[in-house]
């Protein structure tokens, strides 16, 4: 069976027109002879959407019960029972009620189009994953349901539903979207222009990015692999050498002429891996190319040029920006230079060739021996005692061997020479030899001429092919001598990332680590201070220098009281102290000191983020009480002004019983109010620390029925179970009450009818455990920290009973006291809410008096 189509219409605000335009589609689609059903449409009390359901076929919707309270769901069953060719599913993100069989409304689509059925659904930007977190910062309202955005990438179809703030707000203000009393709070909270303008942004840029997608994928399926100029891609090579930061800089002004050009630069690594540009600078040039908002990328290839051709095509670019030669004039005369080549073989793509301070600076690089100076001592006392040693042995053997014998042996003593020690032992030994074969043993001997033309020729081959193996043989050893400072460095940053990432210190695990590694004593990463000059003089003081972290002695408060110092930009160096490290040490200490510049500077990052959480989360509670304030507030004001109005009116005469009822009713709700009012002070002074707690010794069998008489006739139908022998708890009579009454009103709002709550106690290890238990719908495990977080109800539809402090206020009341409220399941369905408070003593046990009153403080102290 053919999987069906997901079409999905993408907003970036409630309120834009996705419903409206997937019901014109569908319109669409039944004028053409396709069978379309509703499967469901919400309309929120939008009199226009429902409107445009008219007489479209609507499959009934299922029914499930939460908490005492009636929901309906998308009826997937009936769907599939239904079997039609294309379904309307609004809302993808949204979670459906516990104990349904998904979880989200995005798999039971997934059912759907796995039974060949097509689906049209909307979804809102805020609701995408990837872009919860940026949501949040943007509106400070954080959006618990969210789809994968896998999910909505992997649809056939999105189509963006686009409208400016301005037209949104005004469809706002003419409540075409909220109901009159929510657009105040609307307009000035959520759909501010600046938020409205942020979001349309992300819509319009995440389906600029899933249209690439496409694009690539289209380019992949019909083997295109030339550029198509459909938005700007600067790619800039650099290769390691000084000359990159100009590069990046000049290729980021490129990119910064045209809106939402990507920069994107590539390393092209050696094929054999072994030989390659610096780490220390590379690492910089990442960071560099990162801080100016690019992707830096690493390639391997053998052929420079068409390495770099083919990563660019690669990824679509249009600009290429390179480097003008190093290399000398006599080098460019004798080879074409990567640009020059790159250039030829672009086609589409726009090489820019940039001048640099480097240019005609290389010089021929003379390779280090690839031997140590004891061997090819060695070689060259072989040389001069084993060849003389060897044709000494030969002469006595010359009737009875030929010309090519004696050349063989000789041979193999200059490959032996070579083995031993190395590229120049082993020519002088190939001259040496040829001139002990000429004299000693070619016709005529013992002097330096040669009588037959082919002798001539076997000794001029026997030199090339001594010349040939011993450069062989010394390239052997010096690739045997670069795979091994490669794999020790390779393994050494490797066990450095690894430390780095287990470590909860990435700075200071990283400069351990090198400690560690070259057999430091201290290592100390500074800081030059604001204002500090780089005169010499400055280098000694520590005056100009901070500490940014040390690790092993005493620290170097100064470059100059370090033996070795390793700048790592403008304002940081490494200073070491300890053993002086090898000269070919020196790059892998440089690439630490890099990393080092990076670890720090996510650590400050770290900690600047720190510091704006608790401004965030003050901003995101001050946000939500404002919300509170424009609805749950006014609303029992509202009743109790009408109540309070219609009695000092004089166009209605009240009878008693009427007039009673009023006063009642006002008296509710102010009530009500101060309940609310009370809540929400007690949250502000928890959240600042200024809760005044007083302990005192208070039985639960008091503190229950006192909870219970608050509660009035709701309190008793409750069950209370409390033992006699259970010990006095140590906590604050008034915020015990409140808590109390706050757990056994969540209870009973969520219990079944025939089965009221039930409260019981019991003592363990020096604490008091009450436990409010009922058998309602019970909250699923991974949801049950939610409940604790204030202004939010857990999915509830039903605005009018608080703004969802309770649970909230009464953990933090707990926490407060020196207890705790966790929740727990209850056998056979439910939640039991257990509050732990310590077991009070005797006034004259002062010890554990002061236990108790420790306990505390630590709470207050970890809040």
């Amino acid at each position: 069976m053919a999987r069906g189509e997901l079409r999905i219409y993408l907003g970036a605000a409630p309120g834009v027109g996705k419903t409206v335009a997937m019901l014109d589609e569908a319109r669409r689609r039944i004028e053409r002879g396709t069978d379309v059903v509703v499967g469901l449409v919400e309309t929120h009390g939008r009199a226009f959407t429902a409107r445009m359901i008219g007489d479209l076929e609507v499959v009934p919707r299922r029914t499930a019960e939460y908490r005492g309270a009636s929901f309906t769901e998308l009826d997937v069953d009936a769907v599939l029972a239904r079997r039609p060719e294309v379904a309307l599913v609004d809302e993808l993100a949204h979670t459906n009620v516990p104990g349904s069989r998904n979880e989200k409304r995005w798999q039971d689509v997934q059912e759907l189009l796995d039974a060949g059925i097509t689906v049209l659904s909307t979804v809102n930007v805020q609701h995408l994953e990837s872009l919860n977190d940026v949501v949040e910062q943007i509106t400070g309202i954080v959006q618990r349901e969210t789809v994968p955005d896998s999910v909505v990438r992997a649809a056939d179809q999105v189509e963006l539903v686009d409208m400016t703030p301005e037209a949104l707000r005004r469809r706002m203000a003419h409540g075409n979207i909220y109901h009159k009393d929510k657009i105040d709070a609307a307009l000035g909270n959520y759909f501010r222009v600046g938020n409205l303008t942020a979001l349309r942004e992300l819509a319009l840029l995440w389906l600029a990015d899933k249209v690439d997608q496409q694009l690539e994928r289209y380019r992949d399926a019909h083997g295109i692999g030339k550029t198509w100029e459909t938005r700007e891609r600067v790619v800039v090579a650099v290769t390691g050498g000084p000359e990159g930061d100009t590069l990046i800089r000049r290729a980021a002004r490129i990119a910064a002429r045209g809106k939402g050009t990507d920069l994107m630069a590539v390393h092209v690594a050696n094929s054999d891996g072994l030989t390659g540009a610096d780490p220390a600078l590379l690492a910089k040039q990442r960071l560099l190319v990162e801080s100016l908002g690019g992707s830096f990328h690493q390639v391997v290839g053998g052929d420079i040029p068409r390495a770099l051709l083919d990563f660019a095509r690669g990824v679509n670019a249009t600009q290429l920006v390179l480097g003008v030669s190093r290399r000398g004039r006599f080098a460019q005369l004798v080879t074409a230079g990567v640009g020059v080549t790159t250039s030829a073989r672009s086609d589409a793509i726009d090489v820019h060739l940039v001048p640099h301070p480097e240019v005609g600076r290389g010089r021929l690089a003379v390779p280090a021996p690839a031997l140590s100076p004891r061997r090819r001592l060695i070689g060259f006392a072989l040389v001069l005692a084993g060849l003389p040693a060897l044709a000494g042995a030969l002469l006595p053997l010359r009737p009875d061997l030929s010309l090519p014998s004696e050349m063989l042996l000789f041979l193999a003593a200059v490959v032996g020479i070579a083995l031993v020690g190395g590229i120049w032992p082993a020519l002088l030994a190939a001259v040496g030899a040829s001139l002990l074969l000429n004299y000693f043993f070619t016709p005529p001997t013992n002097q330096w001429t040669i009588a037959e033309r082919e002798n001539i020729l076997a000794l001029a081959v026997f030199v090339a092919i001594a010349a040939a193996v011993s450069w062989i043989v010394d390239v052997a050893a010096r690739r045997t001598r670069e795979a091994a400072q490669a794999s020790a460095e390779a393994q050494t940053l490797s066990t450095v990332a690894g430390s780095v990432l287990r470590g909860t210190g990435p700075l200071t695990a990283l400069l351990e680590r090198l400690r560690e590694t070259f057999g430091l004593e201290t290592v100390t990463l500074l800081e030059r201070r604001t204002g500090a000059g780089e005169r010499p003089d400055r280098q000694r003081s520590p005056q100009s220098w901070d500490v940014a972290a040390s690790v092993g002695g005493p620290p170097c408060c100064a470059p100059g009281e370090a033996q070795t110092e390793v700048a790592v930009d403008d304002s940081l160096v490494l200073a070491l102290r300890g053993r002086t490290p090898a000269a070919a040490d020196r790059r892998l200490i440089e690439a630490f000191a890099a990393q080092a510049a990076v670890a720090l500077r996510h650590e400050r990052l770290a900690e600047q983020a720190a510091q704006a959480r608790p401004l965030a989360e003050a901003d995101r509670m001050r946000t939500a009480l404002l919300a509170a304030v424009s609805h749950d507030l006014r609303t029992p004001l509202a009743s109790a002004k009408a109540a309070v109005d219609s009695l000092l009116g004089e166009e209605v005469a009240f009878s008693d019983e009427d007039r009673d009822e009023l006063l009642a009713a006002a008296n509710e709700s102010l009530v009500r109010l101060g309940r609310l009012v009370d809540n929400l002070l007690d949250l502000s002074r928890l959240q600042a620390g200024a809760l005044g707690v007083t302990l005192a010794e208070i039985g639960l069998e008091d503190a229950v029925p006192r909870a219970l008489d608050e509660l009035g006739p709701n309190g008793l139908v409750v069950r209370s179970d409390l033992t006699a022998d259970l010990p006095a708890v140590a906590a604050d009579p008034g915020l015990l009450e409140r808590i109390l009454v706050n757990l056994i009103a969540n209870a009973l709002r969520f219990s079944p009818p025939g089965r009221p709550p039930q409260v019981t106690a019991r003592y363990q290890d020096d604490r008091v455990e009450l436990r409010v238990v009922d058998h309602g719908p019970g909250i699923p495990e991974p949801d049950r920290d939610k409940v604790f977080v204030p202004f939010q109800r857990m999915g509830d539809r039903d605005n009018h009973n608080g703004v969802g402090l309770g649970l909230a206020l009464s953990r933090g009341l707990a926490e407060a006291m020196g207890g705790t409220l966790v929740p727990e399941t209850t056998n056979g369905g439910g939640l039991t809410m257990v509050l732990a408070l310590p077991a009070a003593v005797s006034p004259g046990d002062g010890a554990a008096t002061e236990a108790v009153e420790r306990a505390v403080r630590e709470r207050r102290h970890r809040r």
